[in-house]
């Protein structure tokens, strides 16, 4: 059975148990095996009813006495719970929202159970089996025996069980053995004492001992991550060793007038990451840089010296920004500080005049721009460059990488690459996620940049705070009030964008004009109302994360975040960016719904303003999963390591893949598995 055989060809998958499968994303053998078990029950023997105690995981054997199903309050939500009995006593066993077993779990059906033991929610006294892990129906005679031991528990679907599961996943192992050849170099697996792969993917599944286990996941957690560094790490070479890049020329009087223009001086920071751009830039090989730094760092002042060496050079540079109203701020400030100096600058975004649009694209194509600032609307394929140097892209995760790449191929050779982000991605995701670019950071903000006071609060606080942020209006500022949800939900009592904004516009800010922002609203709708906040025709502004990243707005001194709970903390110091932008004292205030449950986590944004810590901590509390997800860097979900629990793996994988591909031998050994397994994750960076 080869490995990419459809998992039809599995024993025991027909039609119906294949659409089930493909609900979970499996569609070949290979998928099947990669589809790891999610926990583990070590059942290596029945607990009686009588023995069970509160808060221990036990595996039980009974009969169903009674079976019962209640709604909540919520739309659909069910509770089914079974009374089980063993001849040693009785117990409950509960299913939350699982309405499909109802007709399964029939009075006096033998059943075998797992899950986690605790008081029943109706009181009384009794145990409850929950947080189920197996379920098993036996026939009368039937014995338990072939259930024990340690056994993988699959995250399923209606239509499978983990018994049919099980048996797919030992057929698919027994008759696809021989697929399952080595993808790591000897050498790597003897450095780092990793078992062969074959039994890596046996003991993953169906380990006799959790030695076993721990030595599976090692191993298939190290190939991996070690995959990914090798993809990333070996583009990353061919890019420098095969393409043909820019030298440009050493800074010269242009620079230097910039530099004497700008209304303040470097910082220490900012002057060592200008010093690895303008080096990397002079370099004959292509630059691919990331730049990170928080709001209000000086990152566009880095990205204004490198587009203005490019100028130098002889060379076209192009700044590209997630919004036509943020867009528009950097064409203003490159057009105030260039212009005068002779450096023409151009803006291009969808909304322009189609003749203007016109002109700008002829003046491109004739090298009659030097800088074009623009939104999307730069990667039509009508637009052409006479002399494409470099390729800025700002808040760049906001950006699809086709997007990107569809700029950066828009020259007859390759371009340097800056990449601007102020989103703070922890250095654990860095190796992971941008391994393919070189990082600076810019940690300190610059000196006399105003901090902006953040208390947290609870809902009991509401009137008192929207008080002061009607004090803070009429003195001649703007305020922002951000929301998790965009409309009220049947399923959720959090407040949304909509409902806050018909309160408080009708309520406390009567008088005062307000705006609706979300994600819902046309492109030109969202434009329109930020660029009304922006020229301080509207006062208070109502939104959801939307305005995350947004345009610089200094009237805007004060920040209101319902629900601050439901955000992560670097998400929140995201949105806190958005206030403190002037002159004026500024504040950021979290509004907890449930702050006793998340006191402790939201305490350490009121105390810290330092964005890379608060990333730190946030991947550390909710897991590596949303910072892949934003990134949207075209790397698939990892399916067994975890970069936060992995570091150390990571750290050691990378280590490996350093030396696997300044080793020719060793590279072509790993090539064709990389090819095979990775060609999807790399595919938008280049052909592997």
């Amino acid at each position: 059975m080869l490995l990419t055989d459809s998992v039809n060809k599995v024993r025991g998958v027909g039609v119906k148990k294949a659409a089930a499968l493909r609900r979970l994303g499996v569609e070949t053998v290979y998928d099947l095996l990669t589809y790891y078990p999610r926990a583990y029950e070590d059942r290596s023997r029945i607990t009686r009813i009588a023995d069970l105690r509160a808060g221990m995981r036990a595996a039980v054997v009974g009969v169903i006495q009674t079976v019962t199903e209640r709604r909540t309050r919520r739309r659909g939500f069910t509770v089914l719970t079974a009374l089980i009995g063993d001849g040693t006593g009785y117990a409950q066993a509960v299913w939350f929202n699982q309405h499909f077993l109802k007709t399964k779990l029939r009075e006096g059906r033998r059943v075998f159970l797992a899950g986690r033991a605790d008081y029943a929610y109706n009181g009384g006294g009794q145990l409850a089996l929950s947080q189920m892990t197996a379920l098993e129906f036996l026939g009368a005679q039937e014995s338990a025996e072939s259930l024990l031991g340690i056994l993988p528990v699959y995250a399923a679907t209606e239509g499978l069980t983990q018994k049919q599961l099980r048996g797919m996943t030992a057929y698919a192992l027994k008759e696809s053995a021989a697929e399952l050849t080595e993808t790591l170099p000897a050498a790597v697996r003897e450095e780092y004492g990793l078992i062969g792969r074959a039994d890596a993917f046996r003991q993953i599944h169906f380990p006799k001992r959790a030695e076993e286990l721990s030595a599976a996941r090692r191993r298939l957690a190290f190939e991996e991550l070690y995959l990914i560094q090798c993809g990333l790490l070996a583009i990353k070479k061919r890019s420098a060793e095969e393409q043909q890049g820019i030298a440009h020329r050493p800074n010269g009087a242009h620079i230097a007038a910039v530099l004497e223009a700008l209304p303040f001086t470097l910082t220490e920071d900012q002057q060592t990451v200008w010093e690895e751009v303008a080096r990397d830039m002079e370099s004959p090989l292509p630059m691919r840089r990331l730049v990170q730094g928080d709001v209000g760092s000086g990152k566009t002042a880095i990205a204004l010296l490198a587009l203005v060496k490019t100028v130098e050079s002889g060379y076209q540079g192009a700044l590209m920004a997630p919004t036509e109203i943020l867009a528009r701020q950097h064409y203003d400030y490159l057009s105030e500080l260039l212009t005068p100096r002779g450096i023409r600058v151009g803006f291009l975004a969808g909304r322009l005049a189609k003749k203007a649009r016109a002109e700008t694209d002829a003046a491109l194509a004739a090298h009659e721009v030097d800088i074009v600032v623009g939104t999307h609307a730069l990667i039509e394929d009508r637009v052409a460059f006479a002399a494409l140097g470099l390729v800025v892209t700002d808040e760049q995760h906001r950006f699809g990488v086709a997007q990107r790449a569809a700029l950066e191929k828009k020259s007859g050779i390759t371009p340097d690459v800056l990449v601007m982000t102020a989103t703070p991605i922890p250095r654990t995701m860095t190796l992971t996620v941008y391994g393919d670019l070189d990082v600076s950071r810019i940690e300190h903000l610059p000196p006399g940049r105003r901090a902006v006071r953040t208390f947290l609060r609870t809902e009991a606080a509401r009137d008192k705070i929207y008080a002061f942020v009607r004090r803070e209006i009429e003195s001649g500022r703007q305020a922002y009030v951000v929301c998790p949800l965009i409309e009220a939900s049947e399923e959720s009592d959090l407040p949304s964008a909509e409902e806050v904004y018909e309160e408080l516009s009708r309520g406390i800010f009567r008088g005062i004009r307000c705006g609706l922002l979300h994600g819902r609203m046309k492109s030109a709708e969202k434009e329109a109302v930020m660029r009304d906040f922006y020229e301080d025709k509207i006062k208070l502004l109502v939104s959801t994360t939307v305005i995350e990243v947004g345009v610089n707005v200094p009237n805007a001194s004060i920040l209101v975040v319902e629900h601050a709970e439901r955000f992560g903390l670097a998400q929140l110091h995201q949105l806190r960016g958005r206030v403190g932008r002037g002159a004026y004292a500024s504040y950021c205030i979290l509004v907890a719904g449930s702050a006793a449950a998340s006191e402790e986590r939201l305490k350490i944004i009121e105390q810290t303003s330092d964005g890379f810590r608060l990333a730190e901590e946030d991947l550390r509390l909710r897991g590596p999963g949303q910072f892949f997800g934003a990134m949207q860097h075209g790397l698939g979900d990892l399916k067994i390591a975890d970069v936060l629990a992995d570091m150390d793996l990571l750290l050691l994988a990378r280590k490996a893949a350093l030396r696997t591909v300044d080793d020719p031998a060793a590279l072509a050994f790993v090539l064709p598995s990389l090819v095979r397994q990775y060609r999807e994750q790399f595919a938008h960076i280049s052909e592997v």
